[in-house]
């Protein structure tokens, strides 16, 4: 790297991205991303998802302590406890994790968290780092540095570009176009149910100490529960003054395992259709189901619920490292049979922030990174793959193994 502090440019503002930025500026790195997104909420974009040391180990890392903490603050209860069902709700299989905690230490941390609260906190004291609306089209080497292009023809040049732009990422397909994204011809149609007082009588109890999956001969579901800690208005109040969080209160997420081959449609034709029409197919798929299970997706925000394809890359060797590089999804997309997604992107922010910390030729620090990176990111998608087969050995194996093969 140069002698001056490295300039950095960040293509997109998921939670790798954001946690990245922190991580930079805390180093002393001036950082700029790009959103292509007009807003925060623009689109739909998951509802619960659950950290594990890695994740937490990221965050940790990058964000500054008070930030840490109201991350902490505003994450789901400890996840302990993973149980398969049948539609009648009899347990099949149960998995115990001791161990685990919610607390500040990440090494034991294990909790589900709302993506959007999480993204609301990790855009904390980035006002001046983060623009919205600036859809990445391709990139330019100038010299030694290179220069983001976007489609209203402005641009951003840096020492260090990161392409932090998803599964779909236009920075991977300029940098890596060898890289293959595949379609595993399954589709998860995710939706949330408020939690009432009401609601909150359907609920199965062992959904309160973790995650539960439901399988039947016609489909699988997966349901997971976000009750926060605490409210994040309070919380900010406390930690980070100013923050404004937004939060309609506590949910049941659930998400349902569909081929590709069973819907009634195109992508493009289900994404016009709508929510409600998706909502629909979910309660046509679990009729005969536990009284308390159809009750609980009827219950829903209809028009909330979407779908998105279960996508996975194919590893590939080690390249020629440059002033380019990805992170999360751009680079190691991955299916959810074993949550690793996210918490891959926040360990990748961590590592790609302490390798430009450290110094030294650009080829030294991108391809010390992407060594790294690719080692356990391609692992993860390996071993992702692995338990949607049914090879990946144990009750998480066993049970997206399941729903794996419905999709075929």
């Amino acid at each position: 790297m140069p002698e001056a502090p490295p300039q950095v440019v960040i293509i997109g503002g998921g939670l790798g991205g954001l946690c990245a930025a922190h991580g930079l500026r805390a180093a002393g790195i001036e950082v700029a991303l790009y959103e292509r997104d007009p807003s925060l909420d623009h689109r739909p974009q998951g509802y619960r998802i659950h950290l594990d040391s890695r994740g937490a180990g990221g965050l940790h890392e990058c964000l500054p302590p008070r930030l840490y903490e109201l991350f902490v603050a505003t994450a789901g209860l400890p996840s302990r406890r993973v149980a398969i069902v049948n539609e009648r709700l009899r347990e099949l299989h149960a998995v115990q994790f001791d161990g685990v905690s919610a607390g500040e230490d990440p090494k034991t941390f294990s909790a589900a968290v709302d993506r959007m609260t999480l993204r609301q906190v990790l855009l904390a004291g980035l006002d001046d780092v983060v623009h919205f609306g600036a859809e990445f089209t391709h990139y330019e080497h100038e010299g030694e540095r290179v220069r983001a292009w976007f489609a209203d023809g402005t641009s951003a040049v840096g020492d260090l570009l990161v392409g932090a732009d998803g599964v779909g990422s236009r920075v991977r397909r300029q940098y890596l176009p060898h890289l293959e994204i595949r379609d595993l011809g399954t589709r998860c149609v995710y939706g949330k149910t408020r939690l009432d007082d009401r609601v909150a009588e359907l609920l199965p109890p062992r959904l309160t100490d973790g995650f539960m999956s439901v399988r039947s001969r016609r489909a699988g579901m997966a349901l997971g529960l976000v009750r926060l800690r605490e409210d994040p208005a309070e919380a900010a109040a406390r930690l980070w003054p100013g923050l404004s969080l937004s939060w309609a209160g506590d949910y049941v997420m659930w998400a349902l395992a569909v081929p590709s081959a069973g819907l009634p449609g195109t992508d493009a034709e289900l994404s016009a259709a709508g929510g409600a029409r998706l909502h629909e197919l979910v309660r046509e798929r679990i009729t005969g189901w536990h009284p308390d299970l159809m009750a609980l997706v009827a219950a829903a925000e209809a028009d909330q619920t979407f779908y998105v394809p279960i996508r996975s890359s194919t590893p590939i060797e080690a390249w020629e490292p440059t002033n380019v590089t990805v992170l999360g999804d751009a680079a190691h997309a991955m299916s959810p049979a074993q949550g690793s997604g996210a918490n891959c992107a926040l360990l990748d922010a961590a590592l790609l922030c302490r390798a430009v910390a450290a110094g030294g030729p650009p080829a030294d620090v991108i391809g010390d990174y992407e060594r790294r990176m690719t080692e356990y990111g391609f692992a993860a998608v390996r071993a992702s793959e692995a338990a949607a087969a049914g090879s990946g050995g144990g009750l998480l194996g066993r049970m997206f193994g399941w729903l794996g093969r419905l999709s075929r």
